[in-house]
């Protein structure tokens, strides 16, 4: 099962749509979970590992990936970034 977004385009008339794996699905479940829903509620790729029970290195990709569909926001910090989710799935 996928879950598939439409992402709208200000710029175009048509929706864009965009597939998410079985793996960002499941740390998308893990966010929320954790409620990491808003700008002061960001979690680490630790916290998202430790509740999706998947190796950090792999959050780690899934959220730059899962950022780069604008599905999450990544937030610098000064030691590790955060990440929230912007859409609910």
């Amino acid at each position: 099962m996928s879950i598939i977004l439409n992402l709208l385009n200000p710029f175009s008339t048509r929706g864009e749509f965009m597939e998410l794996t079985e793996r960002e699905e499941k740390i998308v479940d893990a966010m929320k979970m954790l409620g990491a829903t808003s700008m002061d509620k960001l979690k680490t790729a630790d916290d998202v590992a430790r509740k999706a029970v998947l190796p950090k290195n792999l959050v780690s990709n899934d959220l730059i990936s899962l950022a780069n569909k604008k599905v999450v926001k990544r937030v610098v910090r000064e030691k590790s970034a955060g990440y929230y989710l912007l859409q609910q799935l």
